[in-house]
């Protein structure tokens, strides 16, 4: 596959409030990419320091996946490169997983990036990139965290295929497996309480690994790619 230049690139940031989000943010303006920003908080969304148009959605559903899309291309023209940088994390043993939160880590982890590369797909053109971020877990899962691991290897099984068929039309997919990120995500488990971990990477050094690989014309970015130093 091609490489991707960032600079002049039109990039729709997904999960832009987030730790990581924040960080993709401030990478992808450092690299003069032409940012489009979704998170599900306004108030979130307006105190971001990367320039772009800002739109507070829920993208649980099809019609705001394909409203990012949209305003990405009104704004821009064209849509390049789109990051889904959008999850939730629970913790605890299946035995205490209520189904409510089993529904909300697929929900959110797995199906918002299916509905988004369905629109993406539609939208992107040759050389165009959809980026994923799986995670470690989704190449080991763990005890007390299997429902979450579940929805993040699921993503990691539809890149696969997804990166097939996107080849067909020159569009580059990218799954990224970080380790653990200081990103303060764990704090806000939608169910149960985060073991004891060592001390993760920060979310910077996650962000410009993953616009290289972007820039690099990268197909698959496996944890022990981010083992860099500069942490």
């Amino acid at each position: 596959m091609t490489s991707t230049a960032l600079n002049g690139a039109s990039v729709l940031l997904l999960g832009a409030t987030g730790g990581l989000g924040q960080a993709l943010g401030e990478e992808l303006a450092a690299r003069k990419a032409a940012l489009t920003l979704v998170g599900r908080d306004q108030q979130r969304l307006d105190q971001l320091t990367a320039a772009g148009p800002r739109l507070a959605l829920d993208l649980r559903s099809p019609d705001a996946c394909a409203t990012a899309l949209r305003t990405a291309v009104e704004h821009h023209g064209k849509v390049d490169v789109v990051i889904n940088s959008v999850g939730v994390v629970a913790f605890g043993d299946v035995a205490t997983l209520s189904t409510d939160v089993m529904e909300d880590l697929f929900m959110t982890n797995t199906f918002i990036p299916i509905m988004i590369a369905t629109e993406a797909m539609n939208t992107l053109s040759t050389g165009g990139v959809i980026v994923n971020i799986s995670g470690v877990i989704a190449e080991q899962n763990l005890p007390g965290m299997v429902a979450y691991g579940a929805s993040k290897a699921a993503v990691r099984a539809f890149d696969e295929g997804l990166a097939r068929e996107a080849r067909r039309k020159g569009v580059r997919v990218l799954d990224a497996r970080p380790p653990h990120t200081e990103t303060g995500l764990a704090g806000r488990a939608i169910a149960g309480t985060a073991p004891k971990m060592g001390e993760g990477l920060k979310p910077a050094t996650v962000a410009r690994v993953i616009c290289d690989a972007i820039e690099s014309g990268a197909t698959d970015l496996g944890s022990d790619a981010f083992v860099v130093s500069g942490n």
